[in-house]
């Protein structure tokens, strides 16, 4: 009988130290590390996440406040940025000493006049430009009016200065992705000079640092690759998925010819068919674009096709030709069998089904 007794989520911290390690070595000494720990640590859990990497990097990264005050909640102090800070959370920002990437005259403008009002001083924020994604940021034209403001209070401090890759992993796009380095240099460069003082400056994500290294600037992001992928198959070579899920067989049915399983009749048999109904559905992160034979679970290391729709809470799988009974454990996805493969199939990405992995699944640490 297996060990895995119920759908489980098991991380890997020693995949993490590795994927680190591996992500580490391809900058310099000098040049600091933030680690994005954003939507549960990609799927994972974030305070394990940040907890196992924070003695090692110089920086941590969320997209919403609320992220941040769980970190704070689970003592983890290390300098952590709000990505996509909103007024409402300004009181819980300055609280937890989360630090708002600022993007727009409006968000700079408020924030200031809250930490005045607070009595703040010096409170780090972060300055994004837009250089070519188009989704946040300011704009070259703006930098004058930007320190014009920020030359009347001493209630912040620019900590740092950054833009977003676009296509950083697709080398059809290399001219467009050099031309937003030059974009972000040409910009920090005329920021800096009318500042007064120099910023971090830093605009890579995952597939920049492995792609870029003319872009390192003075700090690197990485969120994806110290999760285990690179968007490459040569660079997944060097890193270790971190999560693997795991399930169960729950129970196993003969089905004979004409007869169907799940929901809307989905799949009618058209030979004797075993079917092993796993606890995992929909609810927990595995879209209902896998089954009718897209997507497939491992077990007894053989793949074992989706068959039906995908339940909210179950999901059928074809073991007509693997020699299995109930209870034994299905890897879902992990280091044989990726989320990128398993993604592939539908097409879509391994974020997509990192992150959608439900919080009611159990996390296990896997140390070792």
């Amino acid at each position: 009988m297996s060990e895995t007794t119920e759908t489980v989520l098991e991380i890997d911290l020693e995949a993490l130290r590795s994927n680190y390690r591996y992500l580490r070595s391809k900058i310099n000494h000098e040049t600091k590390f933030l680690a994005v720990v954003k939507a549960f640590g990609y799927g994972s859990d974030s305070t394990i996440i940040a907890k196992e990497l924070g003695p090692q990097v110089d920086y941590f990264a969320v997209a919403y406040t609320y992220e941040g005050e769980d970190l704070r909640k689970n003592n983890i102090t290390k300098p952590t940025m709000v990505f996509h800070a909103l007024p409402v959370d300004f009181e819980s920002l300055v609280t937890n000493k989360l630090e708002p990437c600022i993007y727009s005259m409006k968000m700079l403008m408020s924030f200031i006049a809250y930490v005045e009002e607070e009595g703040a001083t010096g409170f780090p924020i972060h300055l994004k430009f837009n250089t070519g994604l188009n989704r946040l940021g300011f704009i070259e034209d703006e930098i004058a009016e930007i320190v014009t403001v920020l030359s009347k209070t001493n209630s912040v401090k620019v900590e740092s200065v950054f833009s977003h890759l676009a296509a950083s992993e697709d080398f059809a796009e290399r001219e467009f992705s050099l031309k937003q380095i030059a974009s972000f240099k040409k910009i920090s460069e005329k920021l800096i000079s009318l500042l007064g003082y120099r910023p971090l400056l830093h605009c890579t994500n995952t597939s920049g640092v492995i792609n870029y290294p003319e872009a390192y600037f003075d700090m690197v992001r990485s969120g994806i690759g110290l999760y285990g992928y690179g968007n490459d198959i040569e660079e997944n070579k060097h890193l270790q998925p971190v999560a693997t899920l795991k399930t169960v067989i729950l129970q196993i049915h003969d089905v004979k010819i004409g007869e169907s399983v799940g929901y809307n009749r989905a799949f009618i048999a058209d030979r004797p068919t075993r079917s092993a109904t796993l606890p995992l559905g929909h609810a927990d992160g595995l879209s209902r674009s896998y089954g009718n034979g897209k997507g497939w679970v491992m077990i007894k290391g053989k793949k074992a096709p989706f068959i039906g729709n995908v339940c909210m809470d179950m999901v059928m799988v074809d073991v007509t030709d693997i020699d299995c009974q109930e209870g034994d454990e299905v890897i879902v996805f992990g280091k044989s069998s990726t989320a990128e493969e398993l993604t592939a199939g539908i097409n879509s990405i391994p974020y997509e089904l990192l992150t959608a992995i439900s919080q009611r699944i159990r996390r296990k640490v896997k140390e070792g």
